[in-house]
């Protein structure tokens, strides 16, 4: 097994170059659905039922992974599964019609959600053999990727058509994983010296209702933050142009600022979670969301409520990564799988509820529901502080 610095260090840019593919392939794809709408000539209503193929390829693709990935083993499992999501993000500007987009968006769901499951659970095994907290750094790739594809996306857009794009992103996707899979596939996940022997090795975990328990709430930490992160990329720009008379440029920035936050955020998570630890930094960041999101959301000022989606985002940044982590230190790649389906849900469940709770009250009235749901992240935290230590 890989244990001196090198091969951690190998290892650990190999795993991080795996998350930033995937937000780049991701947001990539996602920049062109406007375009693919008008290609397929998808209502509005028909083309959110096929982009719902994601979402339930990518649900159902967790919760079998954390079985692959103990069978096969997380290195071998993310490197297939990065090649089938590069892949099947060619795939949508094929289709002309709405089911077809759907049908291909479940290939592409099942790989974004396996490839999720499997990098996760290899970064674990990485985090306790380093013995130091650098999920956040891992979870900062991802959103760096999606920065750097949501922008080359934007400045493309006008020049390739969909289907040159995307097959891009297949060519450059098969690419990085030619270059950084074989760092993966020769080595075996590293072990701390507690886990090397063999027979704990190679016999699975068995859970007791505890330990599940705990699983269970890490991942609905996760899907707390994951609310607030769905909710903020489909309404936060719609609040600052309806709410506050922002121009629609003006408007953008609103998400920028946020996601920026967040990436700032976790690249310097590894120092916080050194210095604070945990418990505190999931207590501390939920708290800092609850307040950014009260301010995002009910400041009368444009500057107000773009320093509040800022400061969420520094708050929310990470959490994510935390309970991931935390799950799968108890639980394998089974806790992975099992956080990362509740932190997805959360992330499905957000936009829509949002629509629904703007129609009762108001759209400012219904984006205070991220900062409820970060209050009951770090209430949760604090609650479970005990638990999770033991």
């Amino acid at each position: 097994m890989p244990g001196d610095g090198n091969s951690l260090t190998r290892l650990r840019t190999a795993i991080t170059v795996f998350f930033a593919l995937d937000g780049f392939v991701f947001a990539g794809w996602v920049v062109r659905i406007p375009a693919i709408k008008e290609q397929t000539g998808a209502s509005a209503s028909a083309l959110g039922l096929a982009l719902l193929g994601v979402s339930a390829g990518a649900v159902v693709t967790m919760i079998l992974t954390g079985r692959l990935c103990r069978r096969y083993g997380n290195h071998r499992v993310t490197v297939v599964c990065a090649v089938l999501l590069s892949l099947s993000v060619a795939l949508p500007p094929l289709t002309h019609s709405a089911l077809a987009l759907g049908l291909v968006l479940l290939v592409f769901g099942a790989a974004y959600g396996g490839i999720n499951v499997a990098f996760n659970s290899a970064a674990v095994d990485l985090v306790a053999a380093m013995r130091r907290p650098i999920m956040p750094s891992f979870h900062a790739a991802f959103s760096l990727g999606g920065m750097i594809g949501a922008g080359l996306g934007a400045l493309v857009a006008g020049s390739l058509s969909p289907t040159r794009h995307l097959l891009l992103l297949t060519v450059v996707g098969l690419l990085v994983t030619a270059v950084a899979g074989p760092t993966l596939l020769r080595q075996k996940p590293p072990a701390p010296p507690e886990r090397e022997r063999p027979a704990e090795s190679a016999a699975p975990r068995r859970l007791d209702g505890r330990t599940r328990g705990l699983v269970l709430v890490f991942g609905l930490i996760a899907g707390c933050t994951a609310y607030g992160e769905g909710a903020l990329a489909d309404w936060g720009a719609l609040h600052l142009e309806e709410d506050l008379g922002a121009s629609p440029g003006a408007a953008a920035i609103g998400y920028s600022c946020f996601a920026l936050a967040m990436t700032v955020g976790r690249l310097t998570g590894t120092t916080l979670l050194e210095r604070l630890g945990r418990t505190r930094t999931v207590v501390a960041g939920g708290a800092t969301a609850a307040a950014g999101m009260l301010l995002g959301s009910l400041a009368p000022a444009l500057w107000a409520a773009l320093l509040g989606y800022a400061v969420t985002g520094i708050g929310l940044a990470n959490l994510f990564p935390v309970a991931v982590e935390r799950a799968g230190a108890l639980a394998g790649p089974s806790g992975v799988a099992t956080a990362s389906t509740l932190g997805y849900g959360g992330m499905l469940l957000g936009p829509p509820a949002i629509g629904f709770m703007a129609d009762w009250f108001s759209l400012p009235a219904a984006l205070t529901s991220v900062a409820i749901l970060a209050a009951v992240a770090a209430a949760i935290g604090f609650a479970t502080r005990g638990a999770a230590a033991r």
